[in-house]
């Protein structure tokens, strides 16, 4: 099908849809210029493969070099802005209250920033810390265990009982956050429409949630530039920038699509 085909019918699809969910996955903060978690090694850290410093072991082997390499990331993460594809799923939303479940992959928060709330994280927040083990306030009734009563340090600490500060996300080998992960499973199981944007398909269980979609009757259409591993489920796939098509395909009201084939 030529790609304004394509486009039209997706925009059909969304028109027509009161319950639509977007699982956003790196590929849409590369377009800000955020380094996917792989391609980020520069410098200092092109010694260290990045799962080996992704973990709860990893951290507590060497904390300073595993605080230190997410402060990195922080840094290179506060340099870039959302695109229009961040501030397209905002803008929808907040036309149409009620209609899109935003769940993403993604620890960056650009999908807050461009607007967007209640966004389903389910890989945590690069930007909140929290502690390491559960703070013993049974033992110190009297202190208020908030991450930001924490001591300046690689990490910071509790001058209390010496707990560290770790960065908010999820790191390889724990469990995803319970609540996100079931809202999201439910809102998939709910929808009639889910967009697939920018995610390979490789991330379990995030990535199962458009085969949840699609086994309760929801049409899944996948945007990336490149293949993905869920492209064979679903019902159409367009092969652009999520920043390109995001904006045509979301203000429906207003904008034309006008995006050339082969464009």
């Amino acid at each position: 099908m030529p790609l304004q085909e394509k486009l039209q019918q997706v925009r059909g699809w969304i028109q027509s849809a009161q319950r639509i969910v977007a699982l956003t996955g790196a590929g849409i903060s590369a377009e800000s210029g955020v380094p996917t978690f792989r391609d980020a090694q520069t410098g200092m850290w092109a010694r260290f493969k990045p799962e080996d410093l992704a973990t709860e072991a990893a951290f507590r082997h060497d904390p300073q070099r595993v605080w230190d390499w997410y402060a990195w990331r922080r840094e290179l993460v506060a340099k870039v802005q959302p695109n229009a594809a961040h501030h397209a799923l905002a803008e929808f939303a907040t036309r149409h209250p009620g209609r899109l479940t935003l769940v993403t992959q993604n620890v960056d928060g650009l999908h807050q920033q461009a607007g967007s709330s209640d966004v389903l994280a389910l890989h945590g927040n690069l930007q909140q810390d929290r502690w390491l083990r559960p703070c013993p306030q049974e033992r110190f009734p009297e202190r208020d265990c908030e991450p930001a009563t924490a001591t300046d340090g690689h990490p910071p600490k509790c001058d209390v009982c010496g707990n560290m500060l770790r960065p908010g996300v999820v790191w390889f080998g724990e469990a995803l956050p319970e609540i996100a992960l079931f809202r999201a499973d439910e809102a998939a199981g709910n929808c009639e429409l889910m967009l697939v944007i920018g995610t390979s398909g490789l991330v379990y269980p995030a990535a199962g949630l458009a085969d949840v979609a699609r086994r309760a009757g929801a049409r899944v259409v996948i945007i990336n530039t490149a293949p993905t591993e869920l492209d064979d489920l679903a019902d159409c796939v367009l092969r652009r920038k999520a920043a390109e098509c995001l904006p045509s395909l979301l203000q429906v009201e207003s904008q034309s699509v006008t995006m050339e084939e082969g464009a």
